[in-house]
């Protein structure tokens, strides 16, 4: 570690190992655009290819600029190691593939993102993973639906779009106790949250988003946190203690420990089994770009949400306003968890619903002139659509319901423009 700061903003500069280029003595990190990398001797290649040794083999597996990013992304997150992927739908399949096998399953918050709703639903049922939704307002309806073939829960800290904080610390703590980790998708919440701290066993993030920020650039990662025992019930974790015949029959509970001196099983396993053999790298110059976005995150989260809370108030008062969806506006110990695990900022999305319904949405999309109207979230601009039409349109009108998109609702980010400027186009848009 350059810096042993536990603050945002100087680990997001200069967290990992990176300080300067040996060779250049450069300050800003090198894209290294290469496919393969010269091995010193056969003795050397040989030791690498059998992970006697960690070093650069192939940048379908490992990358000097992406690995900055990922050492960055670990450090900000209050994790170990971290590996790239080529974007947040390939991590959060990543996170399952790594652990489950045909016939086994696993337990997912009822609210997610509609595309990985789509990827548990359809894509990962023809491979024979079974995926059981949990009501996060329960967090005991984890355990029931835990059988010996559940290999992880899998949640969102700010789902996208009902903005539920979910349970991180309750539903970890069952998880321990079954020896079932926890992965939270923390995609809306860099710096504000961070899952680690109150038991998540893995994160991951859609780099694309927030960390990026600048909507040029697709990547994911996920982040081990080295903390999760593994071996608290071996035949819950197959793919962890089980031998590996693609290495020579390596069982990665053990091996991995030996090899770094750190309990990561996960996220070794995850880079040299999944990612060699599935290839969804970030590629060098994405990982280069994320970098300068990571830079700034901290600075920028901070802008997003005090925006945000500026807008909440406005439509709270708008009369064509019907609803308004954020995360510190739901009753209860639902309302209660955003205050619990969410620090500096409530986060930059929200939701609204309009009088008028359907029609009015569109109409309100069409009015607007500075929000962009994409199907991304967490660009440093602000950003607007309606995602039953959209982002959620491959699910049914009972799976939109159950994600919390009704026909009427739009999905706002909340850019770092003056709050003034993005209140004026929302407001021009809703009474044009």
């Amino acid at each position: 570690m350059t810096t042993s700061s536990k603050n945002p903003e100087t680990i997001a500069l200069h967290g990992g190992s990176w300080r300067r280029d040996e060779s250049s003595t450069s300050v800003a990190v090198p894209i290294h655009q290469t496919t393969s990398y010269q091995f010193n001797s056969a003795e050397h290649a040989a030791n690498l290819f059998g992970l006697k040794e960690f070093g650069n083999i192939y940048t379908r597996i490992m990358n000097p600029t992406t690995n900055v990013l990922e050492e960055r992304v670990a450090a900000l997150e209050g994790g170990l190691a971290a590996v790239c992927v080529s974007s947040g739908q390939a991590a959060s399949a990543f996170v399952v593939q790594n652990l489950c096998n045909t016939g086994d399953n696993f337990v997912a918050s009822t609210d997610l993102y509609g595309g990985t709703v789509n990827l548990f639903n359809n894509t990962l049922k023809a491979m024979g993973i079974e995926v059981r939704y949990a009501d996060p307002k329960d967090p005991e309806s984890f355990a029931k639906l835990t059988d010996d073939k559940t290999r992880l829960y899998y949640a969102e800290t700010l789902p996208n779009p009902s903005l539920r904080v979910f349970p991180i610390k309750e539903v970890a703590e069952i998880g321990k106790k079954l020896n079932v980790p926890l992965i939270m998708d923390n995609t809306a919440c860099p710096v504000i949250c961070k899952p680690i701290e109150h038991g998540a066993a893995i994160v991951m993030h859609s780099l694309t988003k927030f960390i990026g920020g600048h909507g040029t650039s697709i990547g994911g990662i996920i982040v081990d946190s080295g903390n999760f025992n593994w071996a608290g019930d071996k035949p819950r974790q197959p793919n962890i203690w089980q031998p590996d015949m693609s290495y020579h029959g390596a069982v990665w509970g053990d091996a991995v420990p030996q090899l770094t001196g750190a309990n990561i099983p996960f996220i070794i396993r995850a880079r040299v089994v999944l990612l060699r053999d599935l290839g969804s790298a970030i590629s060098p110059f994405n990982a280069f770009q994320i970098i300068q976005g990571l830079e700034t995150v901290a600075l920028r989260m901070k802008q997003h949400c005090e925006n945000a809370e500026k807008v909440k108030d406005f439509l709270l008062k708008h009369k064509k306003v019907e609803k308004v969806i954020y995360s510190t506006l739901h009753d209860g110990e639902i309302g209660n968890r955003a205050k619990r695990y969410l620090k500096g900022g409530n986060g930059a999305l929200m939701g609204m619903e309009l009088k008028g319904g359907v029609e009015a949405g569109k109409k309100f999309i069409d009015n607007l002139k500075l929000l962009y109207h994409v199907a991304n979230i967490g660009d440093a601009r602000s950003l607007a659509i309606h995602p039953a039409s959209t982002t959620h349109s491959q699910l049914n009108e009972a799976e939109m319901l159950q994600a919390g998109v009704t026909p009427g609702y739009v999905r706002l980010s909340i850019g770092i423009e003056h709050a003034d400027d993005i209140i004026a186009d929302i407001d021009q848009a809703l009474n044009a």
